[in-house]
């Protein structure tokens, strides 16, 4: 499809720049945030795409409406096009796959965004996650506007230090077991663990590989690097891998409980009632309000997943949040020292004015 020029062509020539720009930081060992930026970068490029499919197919169509009304929402003197969860679902026709793949850095994106730890750890577990929401990017691409906009021109094979097990990857393994990174594993390891084997085994949610080196070429123009589409490979084909597979990779199957050692709003009031009777829900949350613990209202509906994690976690299946005994403790013990009270929680509350939580550790 040749697109002349006009809005269409400049939201998908803008999405093709994005992940192009999105795979150069990726393949940047030295680049600070790679991780992050690729997924950051890979959510903008899928956003402008899918707003390229829906100019081209339904028009001036994908905004925002202003809630029981037709007019269209506008914030700043903007209208507000459809966010990448949307375009999802207003595109119900995309594999379960692609779309799984799509809601997955949805979420994680929304969870690294207020994680302060190196997320380059995260990174060696969702590479092939990363690399198929990079291919089933180009492949969309293709079907809505001709393989003329195909990327693998421009793309490249990243180069790998060693064939052997470095200090640094060994390193990255072991900072996976960090409290830091565990709940970013957790939603990880949940997010994988919910999906049907079909969904999970496909290649168009995270791609598998297994590096064999070649140890010669049959011919000499070959290609030094070869993927092998796996259902054209034949049944003792596809038989014979599955051995492989099975003698290099163990299959662990978790079995966990949800939420350990997390508890309700409704405990953490009873809680401080044991040394403040008066103790009310209202307080409750005049003090999550203005240490920042939480999100609330507005700040909410936009990032719910906005939390101080020492204190606090969201979660998202039942729209609820959570929390850790230490917030309990904190409280307790600033109530009993004399250096928080009614007055002074509710007269910040009122301000909007906003605590440094360490100034009281």
């Amino acid at each position: 499809m040749g697109l002349r020029k006009g809005r269409t062509k400049q939201l998908l020539e803008s999405g093709i720049d994005c992940a192009l720009l999105a795979v150069e930081i990726y393949n940047k060992p030295r680049a600070p945030f790679r991780v992050e930026t690729f997924i950051t970068h890979m959510i903008i490029a899928w956003t402008k795409v899918f707003h390229a499919y829906f100019h081209n197919t339904i028009g001036e169509k994908y905004f925002y409406r202003v809630k029981g009304k037709q007019r269209f929402l506008v914030i700043d003197g903007e209208r507000q096009a459809w966010g990448l969860k949307t375009c999802v679902i207003k595109k119900n026709d995309l594999p379960l796959p692609v779309k799984a793949n799509l809601e997955f850095f949805i979420k994680l994106r929304n969870k690294i965004e207020h994680h302060y730890i190196d997320k380059d750890e995260v990174g060696v577990v969702i590479f092939g996650e990363c690399q198929s929401l990079l291919n089933n990017f180009e492949e969309f691409v293709i079907d809505c506007f001709g393989s003329e906009y195909a990327l693998n021109e421009a793309l490249a094979f990243s180069l790998q230090f060693s064939r052997l097990r470095t200090d640094g990857q060994k390193s990255a393994s072991k900072k996976l077991l960090a409290s830091e990174v565990t709940e970013l594993k957790d939603f990880i390891d949940k997010y994988r663990l919910a999906l049907s084997d079909e969904i999970f085994n496909s290649q168009d949610f995270s791609v598998k590989l297994i590096s064999i080196p070649k140890i010669s070429n049959t011919n000499r123009s070959d290609l030094a690097v070869e993927f092998v589409n796996w259902s054209s490979l034949s049944t003792e084909d596809q038989g014979n891998y599955s051995k492989l597979q099975a003698i290099i990779k163990d299959k662990t199957v978790v079995k966990e409980g949800i939420n350990p050692g997390k508890i309700k709003a409704g405990i953490v009031v009873t809680s401080v009632k044991e040394i403040m009777p008066d103790f009310s829900h209202y307080d409750h949350i005049c003090l999550y309000s203005i240490f920042s613990i939480r999100p609330i209202g507005k700040e909410k509906e936009n990032d719910p997943f906005n939390t101080n994690t020492v204190y606090c976690h969201y979660d998202e299946a039942h729209d609820d949040y959570l929390y850790q005994d230490c917030w309990v403790d904190l409280i307790i013990k600033k109530i009993e020292n004399g250096e928080l009270s009614k007055e002074i929680w509710k007269q910040h509350f009122n301000k909007k004015s906003i605590l440094e939580i360490k100034e009281f550790n």
